[in-house]
């Protein structure tokens, strides 16, 4: 349905008048979420009378407050327009993403657009001789906020929280607000936007666009003096917190401290000024104790004073030495391994916003749940209330910056440049009181690194009481307080060094594909090596990965390890999780076990392979790159003069075990099958490209194209029929024309 509206004003007048408004219950049930490929079991829970109702900034907490979420109206027209559409395009849910299956629009992403929002609302009677602010939490890209056809500002940046001051916009009754927004998603260019794994065109380790509006909206009343923010800072060695409460004034501040509910401490002091506050014996915060302490701060007295809860813990985040006089991260004083996955944030039905805040919690539940202890933020800032789950529920958490992608060999503007450390700052600023945050990460594999020393510096300015990362992976510039590794399967790390940790902050990526629960079940896969589809390989695989990583923390000091990943995110399918989050592929108790350096016995595989292929331990193979005789693939053929190595064989592929890079390659071996064997066998291939596969001197099948993984092929009857118990022999040529190339071949008992 489409709404009629009238453009009345320009630029900074901006005002919009209705034509013909439906009733708000009639536009909530002609709303429904847009078509999507894939849900999880959250999103049947979303109406447009529950889109995240819950409070969104958990350590600033006042009792009056009016949600903004639900439906609006929304219209798009070009960038260049300073004037609404005359005709909106429907009903979008708020918050979330434009492009989203919940917002209900679900398009592409309109790079080349403005979004145009626009929704009334009442405020109760007692409000209107307060100061009102309207907060958004975060809006991506670029803003504009017109309220009552006047507008009230702008904002740029799309994972920092933003408000307004709009009393003297407000009015009894109805009061109008919209809001346009543009997410051009700016990369490779000199002006770039700090956009994180947004793309226009999403496929390998990028993804779908989150435009507009998604994170929660709403208003509050406060005093004319009121408290902006605080900053609290642990010290748990002298036994105290010093907190700052910023306000526009300097009135009288009284703090309480409470633990289960149980009185710690009282003191008063000054707005803006620091104020110390003594916590004796104090319960320190960790993964395993997460420990918070309640807080209630008043500013000024009477009924014009100003009241927020909040929290906070005791925790200490540091480098030191191990027991070896390594250099090493400690926690709380003490050396802690920590081992994480890396989590993106990003939801089938909602991109960049979870469903519900129970969906939110969930992703943390499940990582503890697998023994992990650190989660690696990448490439995204969340919304306040998942660092609230982090810090109650005990998950340490790593903080990346997201990317930027700058020009010609990453070039970048001073204003791009200048844009990124505003953003910085106050994603900082705004999550400095998260106790579970232990780790700012600059950049991440070169991707729009500049000036690396200097914002290094920036951020330990902003932040002296946590450890800097200054480039996950790649791009080390000797700065900050650890030198991070990637490393696919991995793990590995560097050694330790006189004044930084050694960690690795990606590895792994186990490739698991789980048909219907996939962004797109026929489309390409992202991940790193061959894909299976046993959960118990996929189990076998983690169990080795991380008796590697607790080997790196024996014997080198490595301080950290993040796998690759949580979840899977579209079209990359590494994650432990599906991405709709509704099947786990690994055994969770042997994954949990191996978390914690505890390495379980595995049950018997309930699918073996009756001849593996190479997908798990290299198995040799003769080979030629020359042509052979025209008997090459009989059994009485001499392969002796030819070259030995491992599967799989290949050039620019995942997995690849012996380099092969011609037009052509002929493989021999023998494998051994026992005395029964079952009626219907399929081959497991992995080819790129054209293959012809015998057995026994028999054409067992032949395959045209490439798999860029392990599909099963059936076996012909002819070639069934040689089977026997004891020797038998595979004899396969590939041919290759372009791009990369692969071949590995085994055998297993069909379905």
């Amino acid at each position: 349905m489409k709404l009629h509206l009238y453009n009345i004003a320009l630029a900074a007048s901006m005002g919009l008048v209705i034509q013909a408004m439906p009733s708000q219950a009639q536009q909530q049930a002609q709303w429904k979420p847009a078509a999507s490929s894939l849900k999880t079991q959250w999103a049947a829970l979303v109406t447009p009378k529950n889109a995240l109702p819950d409070y969104p900034r958990p350590q600033l907490v006042r009792k009056n407050w009016q949600s903004l979420n639900g439906l609006w109206s929304y219209g798009v027209n070009h960038y260049s327009s300073l004037l609404a559409p005359g005709i909106m395009d429907g009903q979008i849910l708020v918050p979330f993403p434009y492009e989203s299956a919940l917002s209900g629009v679900g398009k592409p992403s309109p790079v080349n657009e403005k979004v145009w929002y626009r929704r009334t609302f009442n405020v109760p009677k007692g409000w209107m001789n307060q100061k009102v602010m309207l907060h958004f939490g975060a809006v991506n890209y670029e803003a504009t906020v017109i309220l009552n056809s006047r507008t009230i500002g702008t904002h740029k940046g799309g994972y920092d929280s933003f408000d307004f001051d709009v009393s003297e916009q407000l009015r009894e009754g109805d009061n109008e607000i919209v809001v346009a927004v543009r997410n051009p998603i700016k990369v490779d260019v000199e002006d770039a936007q700090v956009v994180g794994k947004q793309r226009i065109n999403p496929g390998g380790i990028f993804y779908t666009g989150a435009t507009g509006i998604w994170q929660s909206v709403w208003l509050e009343p406060v005093p004319v003096e009121n408290i902006k923010s605080l900053k609290i800072t642990p010290d748990i060695d002298s036994s105290q917190v010093r907190l700052t409460v910023r306000s526009s004034g300097n009135s009288p501040v009284t703090i309480a401290v409470t633990a289960e509910k149980k009185k710690v401490a009282t003191v008063t002091g000054t707005a803006n000024s620091e104020i110390v506050i003594p916590i004796p014996n104090a319960r320190l915060w960790s993964p395993d104790t997460p420990f918070l302490y309640d807080l209630k701060v008043t500013l000024g007295k009477g009924k014009t004073a100003d009241n927020v809860d909040s929290y906070f813990a005791m925790r200490k985040i540091s480098l030191g030495k191990d027991d070896q006089g390594r250099t090493s991260i400690l926690f709380n004083n003490k050396p802690l391994f920590q081992v994480g996955a890396l989590d993106q944030g990003y939801w089938p039905d909602g991109i960049y916003t979870a469903p519900t805040d129970a969906a939110l919690k969930f992703d943390i539940e499940t990582a503890k749940t697998l023994g992990w202890n650190m989660l690696r933020k990448h490439a995204k800032v969340e919304p306040a209330r998942w660092y609230y789950w982090t810090d109650k529920l005990g998950m340490l958490v790593w903080q990346d910056m997201p990317q930027m992608f700058g020009g010609r060999e990453g070039a970048l503007s001073d204003v791009a440049k200048a844009q990124f450390n505003t953003e910085w700052r106050h994603i900082i600023e705004q999550n400095y009181n998260s106790p579970s945050i232990v780790v700012w990460t600059t950049f991440n594999e070169g991707m729009g690194q500049h000036d690396t020393p200097q914002v290094v510096d920036f951020t330990r300015q902003l932040d002296p009481t946590r450890l800097v990362n200054n480039a996950s992976g790649w791009v080390d510039k000797n700065v900050g307080d650890m030198h991070d590794t990637h490393d696919y399967p991995g793990p590995g790390s560097k050694d330790p060094e006189a004044n930084r940790a050694a960690v690795n902050g990606e590895f792994g990526g186990i490739t698991m594909s789980v048909p219907g629960h996939r962004w797109q079940n026929n489309a390409d896969v992202m991940g790193y090596g061959a894909t299976i589809k046993s959960g118990w390989l996929a189990t076998k695989r983690y169990q080795d990965l991380l008796k590697k990583a607790y080997d790196l923390n024996k014997t080198k000091g490595t301080s950290a390890v993040v796998y690759t990943q949580i979840t899977d995110v579209e079209q990359e399918i590494n994650g432990l999780l599906t991405y709709d989050r509704a099947v786990m592929k690994p055994d969770v108790k042997v994954i949990a076990a191996a978390n914690k350096g505890q390495f379980l016995p595995l049950p018997p595989n309930p699918n073996p392979e009756l001849v593996p292929t190479s997908s798990e331990d290299g198995i040799n193979w003769q080979y030629t790159t020359d042509k052979p005789a025209d008997d090459w693939f009989s059994t009485a053929f001499n392969d002796g003069a030819w070259k030995t190595g491992q599967a799989p064989f290949g050039h620019d592929a995942g997995g690849v075990r012996t380099q092969w890079a011609t037009s052509d390659i002929w493989i021999r071996r023998n494998f051994t099958l026992p005395t029964q064997i079952p009626a219907k066998l399929n081959l497991l291939v992995m080819h790129d490209e054209d293959a012809e596969i015998y057995v026994n001197g028999v054409l067992a099948a032949s395959v045209t194209g490439y798999t860029g993984d392990y599909k099963a092929v059936p076996l012909s009857e002819a070639a069934r029929a040689t089977l026997k118990a004891g020797q038998n022999t595979f004899a396969v040529h590939v041919h290759q024309t372009t791009g990369g190339q692969s071949i590995d071949v085994g055998l297993v008992k069909a379905d």
